[in-house]
């Protein structure tokens, strides 16, 4: 089999890693990738914005599966594109159809889905600059706090929640009046605000049945307590201690079956991963956001943990033949912190030496490198996400531990990691509702 794995971050890294586990006769490239996806297979220098140059690659080199990392491609219809044509349209393709990737590239769209599916979520309206004032009208009699989502893709700085009707005001008119975040906010969905406990769950689908993965928990922020600016991830957990038998018999009914369903019904091409950002409100689940593709960190914990070969399963779900899957999972506990450049998430210098990666830590670790490159035969930092470490342990607490000792041996310039990832699931904490 002769894979080609779109994207560059800690994602696609885990991804590789995985992949390079199946039967030594893969042939494993990743585009654009990074230092350690090219100890995984081969790196191309394609990028994935040029649906040309990807087509120009898959025909020369005989690609028989492409998997699609990152969300913005399968947005963009790279499914339809490959779909469409007759050179292309028998390479296993996992990712959904442009149709299936709304429900991640347009909130008002996956909140309309989840309406017509009576898929738990909270209440909405969506707004542009044509009903402009009435959106004015409705904040002001809105209950706070209330939560702003740009409708697009906005790499992941969309969501604004409110404590105030000044500041909800405000930031609407940035988002519809002024662009704040470009396209992506020329219109506005307008939430109510769910308090719980978040949690993420990962589906891979063939378009009719479905195969659950491991769940897992990530912590957006960037200072210890969970305080400070939103971040891309900081780092992830799973298992998740408060997701028990009972909640989740709750998700298959109420939101994963529902989903899945929903997008057979609707003849929605989607053969690929579901992210499910759920809200735990008082034992019951509800839908934030759907993500058309697999989590950042959360990916870096949760494939870990599977023991599946994930060729397999991908050819499975091509094969619309997921129903004959047993998913498998590892019952240890994986932790992964991300080490960050100073300065992240508003800005960060990059080109830093960074020593100790390729050090030995043991069958418990694996550090999954983000924005790195190698120059002049160093790995220096190339992101704000730099790099991550998951390790595995008996119990949370001991795999965030053993994470922490490996990241004590790994350096440069301007370092920075959370040292309380999974904080809430320590033996001193308190408990769980």
């Amino acid at each position: 089999m002769r894979i080609l794995l779109l994207g560059s971050g800690g994602r696609e890294h885990a991804f590789a890693w995985k992949l390079n586990q199946s039967a030594p006769s893969h042939s494993i490239y990743t585009a654009p990738g990074n230092p350690g996806t090219a100890k995984c297979g081969k790196n191309v220098q394609l990028d994935i914005k040029d649906f040309d140059a990807i087509r120009k690659f898959c025909i020369k080199e005989k690609i028989e599966m492409l998997i699609v990392g990152p969300e913005e491609p399968l947005v963009n219809g790279l499914y339809d594109y490959f779909k469409a044509s007759e050179e292309l349209k028998t390479i296993r393709f996992i990712g959904p159809s442009k149709e299936g990737a709304k429900l991640e590239g347009s909130k008002a769209f996956a909140k309309a889905f989840m309406q017509r599916h009576n898929i738990p979520t909270s209440k909405y309206r969506e707004f542009t600059i044509e009903n402009y004032e009435e959106g004015i009208k409705y904040l002001q009699q809105h209950a706070l706090p209330i939560v702003l989502k740009a409708d697009g893709l906005a790499a992941g700085k969309g969501v604004v929640i409110c404590q105030s009707y000044v500041e909800a005001i405000a930031e609407f008119e940035l988002m519809i009046q002024q662009a704040k975040f470009g396209e992506a906010s020329k219109k506005v969905v307008v939430e109510d605000f769910l308090n719980g406990i978040e949690v993420s769950v990962f589906a891979i689908t063939d378009g009719k049945n479905y195969v659950m993965l491991p769940e897992a928990k990530d912590y957006k922020r960037i200072g210890e307590g969970d305080k400070g600016l939103m971040t891309g991830g900081m780092g992830a957990v799973s298992p998740v201690p408060f997701v028990k038998d009972d909640f989740m018999r709750k998700v298959e009914e109420r939101v994963i079956r529902p989903t899945i369903n929903g997008i057979y019904r609707e003849a929605i091409e989607y053969t690929g991963f579901i992210f499910f950002g759920l809200i735990n409100v008082n034992g019951d689940p509800f839908v934030i956001e759907y993500n058309c593709r697999m989590g950042d960190p959360e990916t870096e914990v949760v494939i870990p943990r599977l023991e599946n070969d994930l060729v397999e399963i991908c050819i499975a779900a091509s094969d619309k033949e997921l129903d004959k899957v047993q998913v498998k999972m590892d019952k240890r506990a994986a932790a992964t912190i991300m080490a960050v450049s100073r300065g992240y998430p508003t800005g960060f210098e990059k080109g830093f030496e960074i020593s100790g990666l390729d050090e030995k830590y043991g069958k418990q670790s694996i550090v999954f490198q983000a924005g790195t490159k190698e120059v002049n035969g160093k790995i220096v930092s190339n992101g704000g996400r730099v790099f991550c470490v998951t390790s595995f342990g008996e119990d949370i607490e001991d795999a965030v531990s053993s994470s922490l000792e490996v990241l004590n041996n790994i350096h440069f310039e301007g370092i920075y990691y959370r040292t309380d990832i999974g904080y809430e699931f320590k033996a001193s904490a308190s408990p769980q509702v």
